[in-house]
């Protein structure tokens, strides 16, 4: 079992990338408008779901790779802290950038509710970002002198703990729909604010990793 900093770290980590609006919000939060709000509900549960099936098999995956080769556990976690900047400043980068919102004349195709949901699982699982994302962000917060079934389960827990702090976020897009769009659209001071801020926590979180301030 992964110790509690690292589940409360990637949990943050999780969390805090969530909330900042990218493209997984946005794909939440275009079904919602074009479609329904369930339909919104829909893409939410297919993303996290997508989310912990690359968790899973990405945890398999590298636990095999680190018994294989003893270095790569080291270079991960160098890798690692440095992806994770990469993202703060991406997040932050992308605060100022403009959101178009605006919807389209061609009428939305209504598919069920199942059916967004497979969609969702698929758009995830072929998301190569997502696949980089596991192979990066997990390496530094797994303890490497376990067995390697004991590896294979630090991974596989906290890489579901990723994309189940996604869902409640996602489906609170979902739910407010349209005034979440107006609302990011018109207060770009706030969305850069809180950019701002998780990426900066981010980074903290990367540079803990090799100096264990916390």
């Amino acid at each position: 079992m992964p110790n509690l900093d690292a589940i409360l770290a990637v949990a943050f980590a999780g969390f805090v990338l969530s909330a900042t609006p990218g493209p997984s919000m946005l794909y939440v939060l275009s079904r919602s408008v074009g479609q329904s709000r369930a339909a919104g509900y829909a893409s939410a549960l297919g993303l996290g779901l997508g989310g912990m099936l690359l968790a899973i098999a990405t945890a398999f995956g590298l636990a095999a790779l680190f018994r294989q080769f003893d270095w790569l556990m080291t270079g991960l976690r160098v890798l690692g802290s440095g992806y994770l900047v990469y993202l703060a400043v991406g997040l932050i980068r992308d605060s100022y950038v403009p959101i178009d919102l605006t919807p389209t004349d061609t009428p939305p195709m209504h598919q069920s509710f199942f059916q967004i949901v497979w969609q969702g699982i698929w758009v995830e699982l072929l998301n190569p970002k997502t696949v980089l994302f596991f192979a990066l962000f997990l390496p530094p917060f797994v303890d490497p002198t376990v067995t390697e079934s004991a590896l294979q389960f630090q991974l596989m827990v906290l890489g579901i703990l990723v994309p189940l702090t996604a869902i409640p976020s996602d489906i609170a897009v979902a739910w407010l729909g349209s005034t979440v769009s107006k609302s990011v659209a018109r207060n770009p001071g706030t969305r850069k604010a809180l950019a701002w801020a998780g990426g900066l926590a981010i980074m903290f979180i990367a540079v803990n990793i090799h100096l264990s301030v916390i």
